[in-house]
């Protein structure tokens, strides 16, 4: 494993010496006869770069992930004192912490993207994920090291979250820009496609360790360290694939080529309506995903097993239905289909959490889960190409990246530990009410904006 993040290391070196040099010989452009531009591209190889481009995506939100969906294992090597919830409460801590770092990786690679491509900000935040990773698969355990290893824990996610604050903008901007208008909203859901998978392909990981390859207690002794290997390990493969991207032609053809901080203020609007339409949708997002798995197993009663399986299967049809919503996006708009999450997220969920929290039935459970996931794809599906198409090139990646990461480190961040918080206070319908009256505040602005959908261009600023 050491050998890997040596390899790791030694890749992202060579590809920072490798820009630095491509900086300094075109002054941060690129050429027109750059063979990685999008300008002659067919459709197929469009697509192909979507798919490349998203791919890298999912490794992301694998390597984010599997802590959450492992944290139930190891958070008693980290935490070894306390009941159950309060170890849990520890790690989700962890976990809300991490995304404090997202704002600084939107702001970081949001402004490189925009000033020397997306393709450059894709390739670095990949490997960044790859440090994190390797971190956790190799780190000591609290018996070993005491108070240090929570800290090395809190360095991984902090490390983790500012690469997951990059990815999230610049993967944003660039499927927006390489699909064609026309299919904008069905090209760029594949983002959310990738992000589920990564969620879905870590729950996944541990299904099959938890039924086929080892104990409960071989997972809580040395087996969570696994999938963090193997999320470094596939970092690196997506470090490979994504290197070799074509720049989008909306890039390449900008005037301006800015990613400063004092430019993206002169959109408060625009950056206002980030904010809005991201509040209810990140929170109800976390609700139904990363926290779901402990809700059902501290709060429903199910075993951790039985919960992993629900959660997999939920996320698995919440994944189909991404694309089938932004398709629906391209034909009614943007607008009719955020109004839509944000009406039945404010009638609905109160009823369906309260359901989950007395359901004893599997079946029962992964329905309500789903109709849960099917009212946030509204949200899900679409958001990263409303905000892509809020902003001119200058500035896409970091208005797409930089808002949108402080209301999540803000709201989405914390959602997994508000509610854990009001359950050990005697308090978990309280949640409840909190994640509707965010969504209320979202359905607001939604009601007020214009509907966005065709105002990416190609020809630039």
């Amino acid at each position: 494993m050491s050998g890997l993040l040596v390899a790791a290391i030694r890749a992202f070196s060579a590809e920072y010496y490798r820009w630095r040099v491509s900086l300094r010989r075109n002054r941060g452009k690129i050429s027109v006869q750059d063979p990685n531009s999008v300008s002659t591209l067919g459709m197929s190889e469009r697509i192909k770069a979507i798919l490349v481009g998203s791919s890298g995506n999912l490794v992301e939100w694998y390597d984010f992930y599997v802590y959450s969906a492992f944290s139930l294992y190891f958070a008693k090597a980290f935490f070894p004192e306390g009941d159950q919830t309060a170890q849990l409460l520890n790690t989700a801590a962890i976990f809300a912490v991490g995304f404090l770092m997202r704002p600084i990786g939107a702001w970081f690679f949001g402004r490189t993207a925009d000033r020397h491509g997306r393709r450059v900000a894709l390739t670095a935040s990949v490997l960044l994920m790859c440090f994190g990773s390797a971190m956790v698969a190799l780190m000591p355990v609290y018996q070993s090291i005491g108070i240090a290893a929570p800290i090395l824990l809190l360095l991984a996610r902090l490390i983790q979250g500012l690469s997951l604050g990059g990815e999230y903008g610049t993967s944003a901007t660039y499927l927006s820009e390489m699909a064609t208008a026309d299919h904008r909203g069905f090209y760029s859901s594949f983002q959310y496609v990738t992000l589920i998978g990564g969620q879905l392909t870590a729950i996944l990981v541990l299904v099959v360790l938890q039924t086929f390859v080892l104990t409960s207690a071989e997972l809580e002794a040395w087996g969570w360290r696994i999938p963090f290997a193997i999320g470094a390990l596939l970092s690196v493969i997506a470090y490979a694939m994504r290197r070799d991207l074509y720049e989008t032609e909306a890039f390449r053809h900008a005037k301006r080529r800015d990613g400063s901080l004092r430019s993206l203020l002169m959109h408060p609007k625009e950056v206002g309506i980030v904010v809005g339409l991201t509040l209810g949708g990140t929170l109800a997002f976390y609700t139904y995903t990363t926290y779901m798995q402990k809700f059902l197993v501290n709060t429903s009663g199910f075993s951790k097993d039985t919960a992993t399986l629900i959660s997999a299967s939920a996320l698995f049809v919440y994944m189909l239905m991404q694309p089938v919503v932004g398709a629906i996006s391209d034909r009614v708009g943007r607008r009719p289909v955020l109004i839509a999450f944000g009406v039945l997220g404010v009638l609905c969920t109160v009823p369906l959490l309260s359901a989950l929290q007395t359901v004893r039935d599997p079946w029962a459970a992964f329905a309500l889960i789903v109709a849960g996931l099917a009212i946030v794809s509204c949200y899900t599906a679409i958001n990263a190409v409303v905000k892509a198409e809020l902003f001119p090139t200058s500035v896409r990646a970091l208005g797409v990246g930089l808002p949108y990461a402080l209301t999540v480190a803000i709201f989405g961040g914390t959602a997994e530990y508000v509610a854990l918080w009001l359950k050990q206070a005697g308090r978990e319908t309280d949640f409840y009410w909190y994640v509707t009256g965010c969504i209320a505040v979202s359905l607001i602005v939604y009601a007020l904006m214009r509907d966005t959908r065709g105002a990416i261009g190609t020809e630039g600023d």
